[in-house]
């Protein structure tokens, strides 16, 4: 579970059921084109372009559909500040799948504000604020120093598109198994001490597993652990 909003409390958004065209994101989210670095960066500081890495993705059928980007204070870094896109397959951009649909996540900045991040998974929409939820797979962080930065960007990308299947396939397997209510009580039991700290306000293991939408009245194992992760994000 993450959630964005906290991230990009304040900042300007599109969003639609259709990829993203350059025009619309460049109107929002001009940061997104930055062809070098922000002044204030110094010689050691690689640039990470994230249209290098978005066009590499749209090459792969994986299209943006919101993106946003966090106001500033210093007008001379609006084409430079922190941004973030949500990537689907073209084929899914406008699913309301219950159960979560693959995304890509991507962080970046070319102010310094924050390092190259791509985050991937099968994440589920939870309201307007920009949290999300799901199992996040893979987490790849990068700083903007070093030596053939760019490349390993790039092949990261390509990495994170290779395990989709893979997590697909797990996650059908989950869904499958369902759960009895001793196995469920069970489950929250083992969350417990890798969800929360051994502080005063943890919730019991019914609490945990409290669906929070209509949609997670259901016993199989993928909704269980949803269940589970959401809670953990909102406890906190």
């Amino acid at each position: 579970m993450m959630q964005l909003s906290s991230r990009f409390a304040r900042c300007n958004i599109t969003r639609a059921n259709h990829p993203l065209e350059d025009d619309q994101l460049r109107s929002v989210v001009p940061s997104i084109y930055a062809d070098m670095a922000h002044s204030s960066r110094s010689d050691k500081y690689l640039h990470i372009p994230t249209i290098v890495v978005l066009d590499a993705l749209r090459k792969e059928a994986f299209e943006p559909f919101m993106a946003c980007q966090a106001r500033v204070r210093d007008d001379s870094k609006i084409d430079f500040a922190k941004h973030m896109l949500r990537l689907r397959h073209v084929s899914q951009i406008d699913s309301s799948n219950e159960n979560g649909v693959n995304e890509i996540i991507l962080l970046n900045s070319h102010d310094g504000s924050s390092s190259y991040q791509m985050l991937a998974g099968c994440f589920r929409f939870v309201c307007q604020n920009g949290m999300v939820c799901g199992d996040t797979f893979q987490d790849i962080r990068v700083r903007h120093i070093g030596h053939d930065v760019v490349d390993n960007v790039i092949e990261g990308a390509y990495e994170v598109l290779n395990n989709f299947d893979r997590v697909s396939a797990s996650r059908e397997e989950m869904a499958a198994i369902t759960l009895s209510e001793e196995e469920q009580m069970a489950f929250a039991k083992a969350s417990l001490p890798l969800r929360f700290s051994d502080s005063d306000d943890k919730p019991t293991e019914q609490a945990v597993l409290n669906p929070r939408r209509t949609a997670d009245n259901k016993k199989d194992l993928w909704t269980t652990f949803n269940i589970v992760q959401l809670c953990g994000a909102l406890h906190n």
